[in-house]
């Protein structure tokens, strides 16, 4: 009789344990990206200078609890052929099979591994990010500038993010031939991306 009793507690307890990864991934909270308010930028060397230019398209989801960064995730995708350095006859060149081949690879993907926290609102999203036929692991630092109820849209919450982070373009193979060389085009480019999330109450 004893050990049935002690066989019904054993199976309540790995009941409770089971059904802890359900609760949580259920606390999730899911955040929609304002795409009128997010900008995904980079910058890189020609020659001397800096030539900027931006990603116009790009979907993302993420769900982002600072409380509980375990079951925080976020994945974000590319389209190649929104890229906009105002300058047609270049978007085109960066598209070619010179640089992005955008026709074979037309998207850049990120998927997130997991979320560490630094300091204060400062965190790393840790993840595979994908350009071309390469994927590399890669640590993104990111801030949080800020949640709040947002003014103009009844309840709802609006949080801010800012990433900024550096690659090397080579490394992706973005760039063959006389373009992977580094004189022209510097192989260092800068990722600048601002982000206005919102999500309901």
């Amino acid at each position: 009789m004893i050990m049935i009793r002690t066989f019904k507690k054993l199976i309540m307890v790995l009941a409770v344990v089971g059904s802890a990864p359900m609760l949580q991934a259920q606390s999730a909270t899911t955040w929609n990206v304002d795409k009128a308010h997010t900008s995904v930028n980079f910058s890189v060397n020609h020659f001397f200078s800096a030539v900027t230019g931006k990603f116009d398209n790009f979907e993302g989801q993420i769900s982002f609890d600072p409380e509980n960064l375990g079951i925080s995730s976020v994945s974000f995708t590319i389209p190649v052929s929104s890229i906009n350095t105002s300058d047609a006859k270049r978007d085109k060149h960066l598209q070619s099979d010179d640089f992005f081949n955008v026709k074979k690879f037309p998207i850049i993907t990120f998927k997130s591994s997991k979320f560490e926290k630094k300091s204060g609102n400062d965190y790393i999203v840790h993840g595979q990010l994908t350009i071309r036929d390469v994927t590399k692991n890669v640590a993104l630092p990111f801030k949080v500038l800020g949640q709040m109820e947002h003014p103009m849209m009844k309840n709802t919450m609006l949080m801010g993010i800012s990433l900024d982070t550096k690659i090397n373009r080579t490394d992706y193979g973005v760039g063959v031939g006389s373009w992977a060389a580094t004189a022209v085009v510097g192989d260092e480019v800068t990722i600048d991306i601002n982000m206005e999330l919102n999500r309901k109450k």
